[in-house]
């Protein structure tokens, strides 16, 4: 199914051939805001900006123009672990692609007018996250979840730290973490994987780097917490949550169907059934659960009135006692695992999202399950796995609770 390939330099590559008219590209590379010193607070996200601004050949709208003059779409993201920079078009234009990604990659030049420029934009997009209370309560959660550490840090950082960016601090940045072994490039297409894997290797065979890489440092002595913040807000905003398990534990998949059982994105999730559907509390519930390399965080979300939130907190909390004293019933088990399957089915026809899952895996795992591994798996998991993780990670006595009030 997957094919792949490393090139001598120790980027590895997968391919993933496919009957669609559309070819879906990108580089992931294995460092995000985790990897930044405290003072660098926000350079991951930064240099993802600035590394279209220029290169010793191109303009930045050279850059910009180069795969949208034929179609294209590209972009990019940051994580806490990862940086991805990726696009979609039509298969005869991978060399294009592959050219303009290691031209950004190995000739940025970071203009010093584009650097300045690009520390205003990203202090707009800062600022248009204070003025959306339920995306800045992760951010803030993530802080109290992990105090002074780095998993707990904003990826887009603090206007203090961006507006003391230099070219200097980009290159060294770059030079100590952009290295050659920590990428990634993953493709799904209907070009054979011989072509794919040619094109890269002539025009990434060649990258090095003297970098040393990153050590992560995994956080210790979580406490719980649990404030309230008064905030000019319509409505009020609460997430509740603490540690969970990494991305390599044994009992990451048991976890993730509880999660998504308990507050997923099915409507009739047990969450929204007993909050919004009965009592009509909140819009919106939701529970998620973000894996690390090193660590874990579940967290549950919702959005109410002043007024509503002791009433929806006390729904929520009786759902997770419910969750961690009764035991699933082999009727109730079999849909839980049916839906998960059937949802991941569905996320996997987007061979963008498939393209982008395979290289994110192939990374932290150096491996990619197939759709019938990861059946498998969830079909390994029992109604007792359930209520293990429930009790270990659902424990509120362990929760930390953050809740912007309105005035």
């Amino acid at each position: 199914m997957y094919q792949l390939h490393r090139l001598p330099n120790g980027i590895r590559l997968i391919h993933k051939q496919s009957a669609s008219e559309v070819a879906h590209c990108g580089l992931a590379i294995n460092v995000g805001s985790r990897d930044e010193d405290p003072s660098e607070q926000g350079l991951a996200h930064f240099i993802e900006h600035i590394i279209f601004k220029g290169t010793h050949k191109r303009k930045t709208h050279h850059i910009l123009s180069r795969m949208e003059n034929v179609g294209g779409d590209m972009n990019a993201y940051t994580t806490k672990e990862d940086t991805c920079i990726h696009a979609s078009f039509l298969p005869m234009h991978y060399d294009r692609w592959f050219e303009l990604v290691a031209d950004i990659l190995c000739n940025s030049t970071f203009p010093e007018k584009e650097i300045q420029k690009e520390k205003e934009v990203i202090i707009d997009e800062i600022n248009s996250y204070k003025d959306n209370p339920a995306e800045q309560i992760f951010d803030d959660f993530d802080e109290m979840v992990f105090p002074g550490h780095a998993l707990g840090r904003n990826i887009l950082g603090k206007p203090s730290t961006i507006k003391k960016f230099e070219k200097k601090h980009v290159d060294a940045f770059i030079k100590r973490t952009y290295l050659p072994q920590e990428m990634v490039i993953s493709s799904v297409s209907k070009l054979p994987h011989t072509k794919v894997f040619a094109l890269a290797e002539k025009h990434f065979g060649a990258f090095v780097s003297e970098g040393k890489g990153v050590e992560r440092i995994p956080f210790a002595h979580y406490t719980p917490s649990i404030k309230t913040i008064k905030r000019r807000n319509h409505q009020a905003h609460c997430v509740m949550g603490g540690l969970a398990y990494a991305a390599n534990h044994s009992k990451k998949t048991a976890l993730t169907l509880l999660t998504n059982l308990l507050g997923g994105p099915g409507l009739n999730s047990r969450l929204n059934m007993a909050v919004r559907e009965k009592h009509g509390f909140c819009y919106h519930i939701e529970s998620n659960y973000q894996p690390f390399t090193d660590s874990g965080i579940f967290s549950i979300y919702f959005g109410t009135s002043g007024s509503g939130v002791e009433k929806t907190l006390s729904l929520v909390n009786k759902e997770l006692m419910r969750t961690r004293t009764e035991k699933l019933g082999s009727l109730q088990l079999r849909r839980a695992k049916d839906q998960l399957l059937g949802q991941i089915s569905i996320s996997l026809e987007s061979n963008l999202s498939e393209m982008l899952s395979m290289g994110k895996s192939l990374m932290m795992f150096n491996n990619v399950d197939s759709l019938n591994e990861i059946h498998q798996r969830i079909e390994k998991v029992s109604s007792a796995d359930i209520l293990d993780v429930a009790n270990e990670v659902l424990d509120t006595e362990k929760f930390s609770q953050l809740i912007f009030m309105p005035r």
